[in-house]
C-alpha cells in the first residue's frame, strides 16, 4: 500500500500470509457455500418460509452470507497470493460494493429478527396481525433498498492503481472524505444495528425468565420460542464479535495511533480472516442449537449424495405391483368375483429378487385362475341375456356390460 509499511515479497511476514490467509479463505468459502445452501435447501424444501417470519428473516440472511462468499471471498483471497489485482477495475469496484452490501444487509436483518423475535414472545396475540409474511416481505425489500443507499458510495471508493508497475485495487478519496464514510459505515451498519439488537433481546429474555413462574410448567410455545431466541441472540452475538475488530481497527486508524508495522499488519490480517469467517458460521449455530435444522440438514444431506443410487436401482428393478389377498377366491359367478377385497402391495427390492423364480409358477396360476373367472362371468352374462329375450325380464336383474364385471375395487 503506498505509504504504508514496506515489506519485500520475500520477507517471512509476507511469505507466511500467502499460505496461511488463502487456506483460511478456502476453509471459510467451502463451509460458508455448503453451509449456507443448506440452509436455503431446508428453508425452500418444504414451503418453511411461507408461514414463519423468523424463516424469512433466516434466509434473507443467509442468501446475504452466500452472495459475499461466492462473489467476494475468492477475490480477496488473491490479494495475498498475487502481486496486484488482476480482474480489472469492475470487479474492483464491484467485490468492494459487495463487501459492504452484504455487510448492511446481514446488520439490519439481524435487527429486524431481534425485533421479530421481541414482538413474538412479549405480544404473541397483538403482533399476529404484524408478524406476517407479507411484512416480513416488505421489511426484507427495505432492507436491501437501505443497504444500497449505504454501500453505493463504494463503487466509487475503490480503483485501480499501478504501484511501481502493479495494478493494485486501493481507495482513491481523499482521507477526509474517507474518514466520513468510514465512520458513517461504522456508526450505521454497526453501532446502530448492535444497539438495536442488545436492546430487543435484553429485553426480550428478561420478559421470559421473569414473567413465568419457574415452578409453574412451561407450556411447549414458550419453550420453542426460547430455543428460537437462544438461536437468533447466538447468530447476533457472533456478528457482533466478528465484526467488531475489523470497525476497531479502522477506527484506531483515523483516531489512534496506528503505525504501520508487523503487529498492525497481524491485527489487520487477523481482522480481516474473522470478519469474513462470520458468513460461514450461522449455518454451525443453526446445527448446534436447532434440532429441527440438524433434523432436515441430514435429510437435505441424504438426498443430495444418495438420490443418483436410488434411481440407478429404480431404473434396475422398476415397481413390481403384486395383487394378493382377493377375498374368497374366483368363482364361477360375478357375484362372487366382486366379493373379495383386493390390495395393491409393493415388495421391497430385496424381497422381489428372492421370490422372482418361485414366484414365476404362482403368477401363472393366479392368471389362470383370472382368465377362468373372466370366462366365466361372461358365460354367464350371455346366459342371463339369452333369457332375457324369452320373456323372463320382469324376474331378472338388468344384465352388467362385461367390462363392468371386469371393474377391480382398491382400499
Amino acid at each position: 500500500m503506498p505509504g504504508g509499511w514496506n515489506a519485500s515479497s520475500d520477507s517471512p511476514e509476507l511469505r507466511a500470509a500467502g499460505i496461511i490467509v488463502p487456506i483460511i479463505f478456502s476453509l471459510i468459502f467451502l463451509l460458508g457455500t455448503m453451509g449456507n445452501g443448506l440452509v436455503l435447501a431446508v428453508l425452500l424444501r418444504n414451503g418453511q418460509v411461507k408461514y414463519n417470519t423468523t424463516n424469512l428473516f433466516i434466509l434473507n440472511l443467509a442468501m446475504a452470507d452466500l452472495c459475499f462468499i461466492v462473489c467476494c471471498v475468492p477475490f480477496q483471497a488473491t490479494i495475498y497470493t498475487l502481486d496486484g489485482w488482476l480482474f480489472g477495475a469492475f470487479a474492483c469496484k464491484a467485490v468492494h460494493f459487495l463487501i459492504y452490501l452484504t455487510m448492511y444487509a446481514s446488520s439490519f436483518t439481524l435487527a429486524a429478527v431481534s425485533i421479530d423475535r421481541y414482538l413474538a414472545i412479549r405480544y404473541p396475540l397483538k403482533s399476529r396481525d404484524l408478524r406476517t409474511t407479507r411484512n416480513a416481505g416488505v421489511a426484507i425489500v427495505v432492507i436491501w433498498s437501505l443497504s444500497l443507499l449505504f454501500a453505493g458510495p463504494y463503487l466509487s471508493y475503490y480503483q485501480i492503481v499501478h504501484y511501481h508497475g502493479v495494478p493494485i485495487c486501493v481507495p482513491i478519496w481523499e482521507d477526509q472524505r474517507r474518514k466520513i464514510l468510514d465512520i458513517l459505515t461504522f456508526v450505521f451498519g454497526y453501532l446502530l444495528p448492535v444497539t438495536v439488537v442488545s436492546l430487543a433481546y435484553a429485553r426480550t429474555i428478561k420478559f421470559l425468565w421473569t414473567s413465568v413462574d419457574p415452578i409453574e410448567r412451561i407450556s411447549e410455545s414458550r419453550k420453542a420460542k426460547r430455543k428460537v431466541t437462544k438461536m437468533i441472540v447466538a447468530v447476533a452475538i457472533l456478528f457482533c464479535l466478528c465484526w467488531l475488530p475489523h470497525h476497531l481497527v479502522i477506527l484506531c486508524f483515523w483516531f489512534g495511533h496506528f503505525p504501520f508495522n508487523r503487529a498492525t499488519y497481524a491485527c489487520r490480517l487477523a481482522s480481516h480472516c474473522l470478519s469474513y469467517a462470520n458468513s460461514c458460521l450461522n449455518p454451525i449455530v443453526y446445527a448446534l442449537i436447532s434440532k429441527h435444522f440438524r433434523k432436515r440438514f441430514k435429510q437435505v444431506f441424504t438426498c443430495l449424495f444418495f438420490q443418483n443410487k436410488n434411481r440407478k436401482k429404480k431404473k434396475r428393478v422398476g415397481n413390481k405391483v403384486h395383487v394378493v389377498n382377493v377375498g374368497k377366491g374366483f368363482t364361477n359367478s360375478t357375484r362372487g368375483f366382486y366379493g373379495g377385497n383386493t390390495e395393491v402391495t409393493q415388495v421391497p427390492q430385496e424381497d422381489t429378487r428372492r421370490r422372482d423364480t418361485e414366484g414365476a409358477s404362482h403368477a401363472r396360476a393366479w392368471t389362470h385362475q383370472l382368465q377362468d373367472a373372466m370366462a366365466s362371468a361372461q358365460k354367464e352374462l350371455l346366459e342371463e341375456e339369452s333369457l332375457g329375450t324369452a320373456g323372463n325380464l320382469l324376474a331378472m336383474t338388468p344384465p352388467r356390460r362385461p367390462q363392468e364385471c371386469l371393474t377391480v375395487h382398491y382400499k
